[in-house]
């Protein structure tokens, strides 16, 4: 499976963005895919999950309610709405995958990754 992220870039702080992240490859309805992101001097945090055939989502509580996981089954898209952008949103964001029907945070579990795309957030 290969994942292609995109849709970063500087935003205004309480503006708000989509992020997109292309599929492609040997992918299947029984995966489960994934936003994470890194923001400078950081490690890498779980955002939000989805299940790619059910749709059933988990966030990351600092996320909830200004981020939306979502997906496009006909475009094999995985797309991250974020509202309300705020400076500690600054970050790259990587967008996972696996197969499985279990929605998990731990990056460890993923076993695609793509490129990741920058987001920067000003005041």
């Amino acid at each position: 499976v290969q994942l292609q992220a995109s849709g970063g870039g500087l935003v205004q702080a309480g503006g708000s963005l989509r992020l997109s992240c292309a599929a492609s490859g040997r992918t299947s309805s029984t995966y489960v895919l994934g936003w994470f992101r890194q923001a400078p001097g950081k490690e890498r945090e779980f955002v939000a999950c989805i299940y790619w055939r059910g749709g059933t989502t988990y966030y990351a509580d600092s996320v909830k309610g200004r981020f939306t996981i979502s997906r496009n089954h006909i475009k094999d898209t995985l797309y991250l709405q974020i509202q309300n952008l705020k400076l500690e949103d600054t970050a790259v964001y990587y967008c996972a995958a696996r197969e499985g029907t279990v929605l998990r945070a731990a990056e460890s579990w993923y076993a695609y990754w793509g490129q990741g795309t920058l987001v920067t957030v000003s005041s």
